[in-house]
């Protein structure tokens, strides 16, 4: 088929005008003038990448009572779990994002390979299946458990450093136990990402090799420019997930340990992960990927982070866009399969009503959302 464009954000920075978009057996087979196949107009549209969201819940959901599932406490079948995360799938790529990185629930495989089979629409998923903590143990505890969720099929390995943002963020696994989770990674051939607020567990995380460091709202330059020296990703979580549990307080109150003094502190977060993304952005070579920590109610509105990053962050649009597109990929380990509109790449394309280079919020209109050549929202 055809894409007819007059504007494309290739994803990798660039710009390309009035040339079509010739796909082939859900790759890109040519741009330039020709045509052929079923041809689909965009002229109208703005065409990027589809969105590379790399740290998102899809199985988190509100119960019928409105309330966050809390899955030690509600009876739910794995049926329910299944339909709940799979809606969130739907509207996620619905909002423009084809491939999303969960991090991580069990019934996330079972979600990925759904989708994968090309029935079920939703994004392309990577999961880590669970997550590594100080609950995990000692060092041959730990390696245990990379080893468990590798053997499990998992994509990444999620680890807790610190504590939540919540109860002030500070670390909660020794020097020790993150070598042993990341080298052991390694060895599997996996990523590792780091849910880390302060500096002291991301420096620790670095330190030890891991890939990438998640959130991240209390560090300081000394460890931004740590990150960029070692080439460890940064994804910085400053909008769509304060905003998402400030809207929806109610449903998450008395829940989980979500309580009104934790949210106070998320609110007084706010700020401060507002300026450590501004001082992010001079740090000189920092890798920094988009993802969002959309948990429940947050589906679906993904680029709400990036619209936050430039105008309230100072992001240029066209980085928030690459960040989104490329470096995302590139820290997926998938920067030869996505994130870029080029030949050879997959046709994993979105196309908005309006220019988000001169208007950010422009990413709220997603009108086309094709993921691997296949169309799944469309004009027509």
């Amino acid at each position: 088929m055809t894409l007819k464009t007059k504007r494309i954000l290739d994803g990798h920075g660039g710009i390309i005008e009035d040339k079509n978009i010739i796909i082939t057996d859900g790759v890109i087979t040519e741009i330039g003038k020709k045509e052929a196949g079923v041809v689909h107009d965009l002229t109208n549209l703005t065409i990027m990448p589809g969105g590379i969201e790399t740290h998102g819940h899809l199985s988190w959901h509100f119960d019928p009572d409105n309330k966050l599932h809390d899955a030690t406490e509600a009876e739910e079948s794995t049926a329910q779990s299944a339909l709940y995360a799979a809606e969130n799938a739907y509207l996620t790529l619905m909002g423009g994002v084809t491939t999303s990185q969960n991090l991580g629930s069990p019934i996330d495989r079972e979600l990925r390979d759904a989708i994968e089979r090309g029935i079920l629409p939703g994004p392309r998923i990577l999961t880590s299946l669970g997550a590594i903590g100080q609950w995990t143990g000692d060092p041959d505890s730990i390696k245990a458990a990379v080893n468990k969720f590798a053997d499990q099929g998992a994509d990444v390995i999620k680890i807790f450093a610190s504590a939540s943002i919540r109860v002030g963020g500070t670390p909660t696994l020794s020097q020790e136990q993150l070598n042993v989770a990341c080298s052991e990674a390694k060895k599997r051939g996996l990523r590792t990402v780091v849910h880390a607020h302060g500096p002291e567990s991301a420096r620790r995380a670095v330190l030890a090799g891991c890939t990438t460091i998640e959130h991240g709202a209390l560090l300081d330059k000394v460890t931004l420019e740590l990150m960029a020296e070692h080439g460890t990703y940064y994804d910085p979580n400053i909008g769509l997930i304060f905003d998402n549990y400030f809207a929806h307080k109610q449903n998450y109150i008395g829940i989980n340990g979500y309580t009104e003094d934790g949210f106070d502190q998320m609110k007084q977060a706010v700020p401060k992960a507002i300026e450590v993304f501004k001082m992010a952005l001079k740090v000189k070579n920092l890798k920094i990927v988009f993802g969002t920590d959309a948990v429940a109610g947050a589906h679906g509105s993904n680029f709400e982070e990036l619209i936050t990053r430039v105008i309230k962050g100072g992001q240029q649009p066209i980085d928030a866009i690459v960040s989104a597109g490329f470096g995302s990929a590139q820290s997926l380990n998938l920067s030869d399969k996505i994130g870029t509109i080029a030949v050879g790449m997959q046709a994993d394309i979105i196309a908005l009503d309006g220019n988000p280079l001169v208007d950010i919020t422009a990413l709220r209109n997603v009108k086309f959302v094709m993921k691997s050549g296949k169309i799944y929202k469309s004009l027509e």
